[in-house]
């Protein structure tokens, strides 16, 4: 990938690039190397990292904000899909658009089918990427597999709630190497997994 010219531009167009860096501002708490590591592969300085999170909170909440929909599609473009999709007793639309840093990701969002407000908003695997090999806690790396990936693998799973709007938690039980079974708390952030608490073994 060839890097992007870093720089703040505080006052031109919100960029896929700056929304890039909006998502590893968030993750930066809980994982600082592989954010500084992903930063740099787009060319940019932690200046400009905190900036394009200042504008985009700026953006969201101004009272003039634009809805949250017409706000992805004016930084990310028109959507790469648009999925129908029936959740419970609800219909909706999946909204999907590809972002460099990861490459087997999507950025989706959910919409009440015919429009309206945005229901959640997360990274998803993409439909033709292969998925991560999910059977131990070994394998809950930082950034190895997204929500409802590590729950279907180990379900039943129990969410919790995040410690802020953009992050999720998941509580199971997973065997380790050993195949004793362990308690595990996982926590994501835009649905990508970045951290993980491991107690037990299970009674």
């Amino acid at each position: 990938m060839v890097p992007v010219p870093t720089g703040r531009n505080p006052t031109g167009p919100f960029t896929p690039r700056d929304f890039q860096l909006v998502l590893l501002r968030r993750m930066a708490d809980h994982n600082p190397g592989p954010v500084e590591d992903a930063r740099r592969e787009l060319g940019a300085s932690l200046a400009d990292m905190r900036e394009a999170n200042r504008r985009w909170q700026a953006m969201v909440r101004s009272p003039r904000s634009r809805p949250a929909l017409s706000r992805y599609r004016s930084v990310l473009g028109e959507p790469e899909a648009r999925t129908p999709r029936r959740i419970g007793d609800l219909d909706c639309e999946a909204w999907r658009w590809p972002l460099p840093l990861w490459p087997s990701l999507r950025f989706e969002v959910l919409i009440p089918a015919g429009g309206g407000a945005v229901w959640n908003e997360w990274l998803v695997r993409a439909p033709d990427a292969e998925p991560p090999a999910l059977r131990t806690v070994e394998d809950l790396t930082p950034w190895s597999c997204t929500v409802d990936e590590a729950a279907r693998a180990f379900a039943p799973a129990r969410p919790l709630e995040g410690t802020a709007p953009t992050r999720w938690g998941l509580a199971f039980t997973a065997p380790d190497a050993a195949g004793v079974r362990r308690e595990v708390v996982a926590e994501f952030t835009w649905g990508l997994l970045q951290r993980t608490a491991v107690s037990g073994p299970r009674p």
